[in-house]
C-alpha cells in the first residue's frame, strides 16, 4: 500500500520524503527524509510500523511453553529465539545445575545450522543483486532471478547452502521452520547415527561453497571504490565473546568496544544487561533505541551482528575462518572496521566458521550421547542471551509461584542496530539526495544501506517480492514537486500530476 503524506508543515518547518515499504528485507518498515526549504536533508528516520506484542501475550503462560511460542516471532531465525528462550528457562528447571553436555552439543549444532542458512539466504538472495549488478541496474534484473540467470552456479550455491542448514534444523527439530528440540533443561531427543551420517555426506561441498561465497564477498567489497565510505556510521560494538576472547555464538560473556577500538567493558555477565544497556523510546517508531548506559543515548548507541562480532573477538576458533578474520581486520589498520558494507564480508566469514564448526561437532563421538535432560532447584528469574544471525539477542523472564510467566523482556538484534540504521540512512540521503531528482537507483541505495544490517523489521518471514512503493518530495510550500511510484509488478512510473 502507499503512504499518504501530510501536506501541512512539520512542527519544525521540515518537509517529508517517504519510502514505504522497504523491499528485500524481513518484515515491513518505511523511511522518512525530512527536508528544509532548500531540499537539504535535515533528518532521516527508519520507522518500524508493525507492533510486536510477544512480551505481553506470553504472560500467564507456563514457562515450558515459552521456547516454542516465542520462536513464532520469526520465520527465518526461529531457532535463535528457541535457543535464547531455552537458555533462560533452563534456570527455572535447573537453577545452577548445568545442562547436560550432549544437549549443549545438539543446541550448538542446531545454532550453527541456523546461522549458516540465514547468512546464506541474506547474502545470496537479498544482498548479492546490488553487489553484483549495481544499484543502477534494471530493477527487473536486480534480484535473485537475475542472479540465477546470469550466474546460475552462484545462485544455486546459495540455495544449496541454505538447504543444508535447514536440513540440520529438520533433523534436530522435526521441521525446517518452527520445530521443537531444545526445551527447558536440555534437549528432547538424541541424534541418531544414521542422521549424523546423513549430515556428514554433504560437508565437503558445504565447506567448498562457504569458501567460494567468502571469496566473492571479499572481492565485491574490495572492488567497490566507494564501499568503505558508503552509509558510514562509525559506532561502538557489542557482542558475546568466550573467556579467552574467542568468537562465541552460543554462550559467553558481553564485550563492548568503543569507536576507537578500546574496550568499554569485557566479560560482563549477560544477566546484568539491564545495568549495561538502557532503551530510549521515540514517538515515530515501535522499535526502541538501545544505548550503552555508561555513554548515554547520544554517544552510547552501538552495532551488533557479524561486523560487531568479527571486530570484537580476539580470534575465531576454526582455522579457515580465523585466517579470513585476520585478512578482514587488516582493512582497519589496527582499528575496528567500520564500513557498513563490510557486514557482508563479515557475514560470510561467520558462515565459513559455522561450516567448520558443524564438521567438528559431527565428528565428536559424544554427540550421540542420550543423556539430554537434567533437573535441579529452579530459580524465578533468568536471562538467556545468544548471538542470533543479526546480533546479540536477549530474552529475560520472571515466573510466579505457579510457574507462569509474569514478566518478559526481549531485546532483539535489529533493535540494537536501530540507531545505526538511522545513521546509515542519513549518510546516504545527505550525500546522494540533496538537490537531486528522485530516482529508483537513489531509492535503492537508501534501501541498500538498511539491507547491509540484514534487519528483521517485524521478526517475521523475509519479504522478498517486488513490493509496491511510492516516494514523494514535498516542497516548503506544501506542494508535491516530484513523485516516483513502483508498482507491485516492479514497473516504475512518475505521477504526471506532480
Amino acid at each position: 500500500m502507499y503512504e499518504h503524506l501530510e501536506t501541512a508543515a512539520q512542527p519544525d518547518g521540515l518537509r517529508r520524503v517517504v519510502i514505504d515499504p522497504l523491499s528485500r528485507v524481513e518484515g515491513h518498515g518505511k523511511i522518512t527524509l525530512l527536508l528544509d526549504e532548500q531540499r537539504r536533508v535535515r533528518q532521516a528516520r527508519l520507522h518500524i510500523v508493525e507492533f510486536r506484542g510477544f512480551e505481553k501475550f506470553i504472560q500467564g503462560r507456563p514457562f515450558w511453553e515459552v521456547p516454542t511460542l516465542v520462536q513464532r516471532l520469526c520465520g527465518i531465525c526461529p531457532v535463535s529465539h528457541l535457543l535464547a528462550a531455552s537458555k533462560a528457562t533452563d534456570a527455572f528447571v535447573l537453577g545452577h545445575t548445568p545442562v547436560p553436555p550432549a544437549a549443549i552439543r545438539l543446541r550448538r549444532l542446531l545454532h550453527f545450522g541456523q546461522l549458516l542458512q540465514s547468512h546464506a539466504l541474506h547474502f545470496f538472495h537479498l544482498a548479492s543483486p546490488d553487489l553484483l549488478f549495481g544499484t543502477a541496474d534494471d530493477v527487473k534484473h536486480r534480484n535473485i532471478a537475475g542472479v540465477l540467470h546470469d550466474a546460475p552456479e552462484l545462485g544455486m550455491m546459495g540455495i544449496r547452502l541454505r538447504k543444508y542448514g535447514q536440513e540440520i534444523i529438520r533433523v534436530l527439530t522435526g521441521k525446517r521452520v518452527h520445530g521443537t528440540g531444545s526445551i527447558p533443561g536440555g534437549f528432547n531427543k538424541p541424534l541418531s547415527a544414521a542422521d549424523r551420517l546423513l549430515l556428514q555426506q554433504d560437508l565437503p561441498n558445504v565447506l567448498s561453497w562457504a569458501q567460494q561465497g567468502l571469496a566473492l564477498a571479499k572481492r565485491l567489497f574490495l572492488a567497490g571504490p566507494t564501499h568503505r565510505d558508503f552509509a558510514a556510521a562509525p559506532s561502538n560494538f557489542l557482542s558475546l565473546v568466550g573467556p579467552d576472547g574467542a568468537l562465541e555464538l552460543y554462550n559467553g560473556k558481553l564485550r563492548a568496544r568503543s569507536v576507537d577500538g578500546s574496550l568499554l567493558f569485557d566479560q560482563a555477565d549477560p544477566r546484568r544487561y539491564a545495568e549495561l544497556i538502557h532503551e530510549q523510546v521515540k514517538p515515530w517508531s515501535y522499535m526502541k533505541f538501545p544505548f550503552l548506559t555508561a555513554l548515554g543515548p547520544e554517544r552510547g548507541w552501538y552495532r551488533v551482528g557479524p561486523l560487531a562480532r568479527i571486530n570484537n573477538c580476539d580470534y575465531i576458533p576454526t582455522p579457515l575462518a580465523e585466517t579470513a578474520r585476520q585478512e578482514f581486520m587488516a582493512q582497519g589498520g589496527g582499528a575496528p572496521v567500520q564500513a557498513t558494507l563490510a557486514y557482508h564480508w563479515a557475514r560470510m566469514i561467520e558462515l565459513l566458521h559455522c561450516a567448520e564448526a558443524i564438521a567438528e561437532l559431527l565428528d565428536d563421538p559424544d554427540l550421540l550421547d542420550t543423556q539430554l535432560l537434567a533437573q535441579g532447584d529452579g530459580v524465578r528469574e533468568a536471562v538467556g542471551v545468544i548471538e542470533a544471525p543479526r546480533g546479540t539477542l536477549f530474552h529475560h523472564y520472571r515466573i510466579d509461584d505457579n510457574d507462569l510467566i509474569e514478566m518478559a523482556n526481549l531485546i532483539v538484534s535489529t533493535t540494537s542496530n536501530n540507531q545505526a540504521m538511522n545513521e546509515s540512512v542519513r549518510a546516504v540521503a545527505a550525500e546522494e539526495f540533496d538537490g537531486r531528482e528522485l530516482s529508483e537507483p537513489l531509492l535503492n541505495r537508501i534501501e541498500m544501506a538498511i539491507r547491509a544490517y540484514d534487519p528483521c523489521l517485524s521478526c517475521a518471514t523475509h519479504a522478498m517480492g517486488k513490493m509496491p512503493l511510492r516516494i514523494e518530495a514535498i516542497g516548503a510550500d506544501g506542494s508535491m514537486v516530484d513523485c516516483l511510484i513502483k508498482d507491485s509488478n516492479g514497473q516504475l512510473r512518475r505521477d504526471v500530476a506532480a
